[in-house]
């Protein structure tokens, strides 16, 4: 579990309060090694698996479609695949950037005020990422309190981007509500 990702960020917070895990360099990642690591990495996975096919679900019950759809789509799914990854490197941060801004190019995209979470998760992450990344190896609250900001804002925009998406393209819109007509008998003419 590397010390960035979400499970990660549960991770700090536990060394915080007494967990005997330890970071190290592992398959080329600095990682979380200890009790119940292997638990959260499990996790991770089932949660991606989760994801897809929360994703499958959407496409074969998304009925409206509008040319910021794929875009849409595409944000919510690496968003997504991101937060339920086990590996969350500052650098994942611009293929969001990317993509947010491919929808906010595209008129009528659900994902307008997702595009501005992902970039306050971009600003969080500059401050991780060099400013804290040493203190997050070694621990302490202040790094830790870095990364659980960062993860929840991105956890958040993942939700928020597939609840607006389920809902510009899923779910029923909403009736139109008609004025009452009053009756009429017929016009008597004398």
């Amino acid at each position: 579990m590397e010390i960035e990702s979400l499970g990660g960020s549960m991770l700090q917070v536990a060394r915080e309060l007494g967990w005997p895990g330890e970071v190290e360099m592992h398959y080329g990642s600095l990682e979380f090694l200890g009790p119940h690591v292997d638990l959260i990495a499990r996790v991770s996975l089932l949660l991606t698996a989760v994801a897809f096919g929360w994703l499958l679900l959407w496409r074969f019950r998304a009925r409206r479609w509008t040319p910021a759809l794929p875009y849409d789509a595409a944000l919510t799914a690496v968003l997504l695949f991101t937060v339920t990854s086990r590996v969350i490197s500052p650098q994942y941060l611009i293929w969001l950037i990317g993509l947010a801004s491919v929808c906010l190019t595209v008129r009528g995209t659900s994902q307008r005020p997702v595009a501005v979470v992902v970039l306050l998760t971009a600003a969080v992450t500059t401050i991780d990422y060099p400013l804290f990344f040493d203190a997050m190896i070694k621990g302490g609250w202040q790094p830790a309190l870095v990364i659980v900001t960062r993860n929840g804002l991105l956890l958040s925009a993942s939700l928020w981007s597939a609840a607006r998406l389920w809902r510009a393209s899923v779910s029923p819109l909403p009736a139109l509500q008609e004025a009452p007509q009053t009756r009429r008998g017929p016009i008597r003419v004398a």
